[in-house]
């Protein structure tokens, strides 16, 4: 049989030299996003690399013996390396009660091993891993699979090092390849499947298990319906402001319980929350969120357009949101958070990208431009913030060109993702 095609995942390298390191190398994320593929790739580098290995999963029965105590796991990694240096991976760590304890009594043995741990959302509600991990490990944030790699995997990884160039020359294809992508989204099987009904059939099943595994088992939401109306009520309505009563009413549910489903969705990698921008409170409104999704495709399975995604209007909020999730990709590593901006009287900027007292406002457009154009809200706050730039994402158009003392740059997608 051949071998299934895998597709390439940045995080590999940044894990990769962070192998070396003491720190437990902490990978999360949403269900399904290849997390486990990873590892094994991992596992694969070192053992080419002549180093041993131990892969041990707390979904497997005949691993969780070893579970049952820090003794019981010690002494199974004995057996491996001896007292020898070994890459210990733990597989699905949030099925395992206290496990930030239990990990943090493993790193403070001073043990001759490396931990390569992975787990979902769940475990930061369950365990406070992060708490008891403090200093002890490093966390790497797996998300479904980004453009880039989408686009690497749909080429077959023919422009691996020349996409900006892939992207200029092929126009037309990018542009179809961003329709399939924001119709489908990046979860890795939705992406390896080559007919709809079975990328339906896998969507399906990862919303289902999120919905049976996480909420209901290890969260214990006894209200699944209700949490699952949510979710449709939001995917409907990403990139608006959220009213927590007006949602309560319609679900008829307390507020409160609004926004403990809200943060159990955020922290299970299934919505990001994007906070008001303002230094005048009286002016500038709300502390009211808005509400975007991590995949795409789950988004749009939500509300019963996966794979049929057409109306302008949908298309340009998922375009919004997908343009966000390129953002925070970018920004992983520097010390920036993203807003959004809205006065009383409506006027709103998508994304405001706030890096220590540099502000950046970001307008995002599903259009062509034939020449530059800026909108009133972009203006106002360009008159009001003065920043230095400002950019605003559209389909096919590259300008810069000056607002008073603000760079207003034109940039096509591509160039942020």
């Amino acid at each position: 049989m051949a071998k299934e095609k895998l597709i390439k995942r940045e995080i590999f390298t940044e894990i990769k030299n962070h192998l070396n390191k003491k720190q437990i190398s902490l990978i999360t994320g949403p269900r399904q996003v290849g997390k486990t593929t990873l590892m094994n790739e991992l596992k694969n580098f070192l053992e080419l690399n002549n180093k041993k290995t131990c892969f041990l999963s707390l979904d497997f029965e005949k691993d969780k013996k070893f579970f049952v105590s820090q003794h019981s796991l010690i002494q199974k990694l004995e057996l491996e390396f001896g007292k020898k240096k070994g890459y210990v991976f733990i597989d699905e760590i949030q099925k395992k009660e206290n496990s930030g304890v239990f990990l943090k009594g493993l790193y403070d043995m001073n043990l001759p091993y490396k931990f390569i741990i992975s787990g979902s959302g769940s475990l930061e509600l369950k365990e406070k891993i992060h708490e008891s991990l403090m200093g002890r490990k490093r966390i790497f944030e797996m998300n479904p699979i980004n453009f880039d790699e989408f686009i690497n995997f749909k080429t077959n990884y023919c422009y691996e090092n020349k996409l900006n160039k892939f992207f200029i020359v092929e126009k037309e294809l990018t542009e179809n390849f961003l329709k399939e992508y924001l119709n489908f989204g990046g979860y890795p099987e939705v992406v390896l499947a080559k007919k709809l009904s079975e990328k339906i059939k896998i969507i399906n099943e990862i919303y289902r298990s999120y919905i049976e595994k996480d909420i209901s088992y290890l969260l214990g939401v006894k209200n699944t319906e209700a949490f699952n109306l949510l979710i449709k009520l939001l995917a409907s309505q990403i990139g608006n402001l959220i009213n927590y009563s007006e949602i309560a009413n319609t679900l008829g549910i307390s507020v409160q319980t609004i926004k403990n489903y809200i943060w159990y969705a955020q922290k299970t990698f299934v919505i990001q929350k994007i906070t008001p921008y303002f230094k005048n409170k009286r002016k500038e409104i709300t502390k009211s969120p808005n509400i975007y999704f991590y995949d795409l495709g789950l988004r749009n399975y939500s509300v019963d357009v996966f794979g049929n995604l057409n109306r302008p209007d949908e298309l340009g909020f998922v375009f919004q949101n997908f343009v966000l999730n390129a953002l925070k990709d970018e920004s992983r590593f520097k010390n920036t958070k993203i807003h959004f901006w809205r006065t009383k009287d409506k006027a709103e900027v998508d994304f405001i990208i706030e890096s220590g007292r540099e502000i950046t406002p970001v307008e995002v457009k599903y259009k062509k431009f034939q020449k530059p154009i800026i909108e009133r809200p972009m203006r106002n706050f360009i008159a009001k913030y003065q920043p230095k730039e400002a950019k605003i994402i559209n389909l096919n158009f590259k300008k810069k060109i000056k607002l008073d003392k603000t760079t207003v740059q034109f940039l096509p997608f591509y160039e942020k993702c």
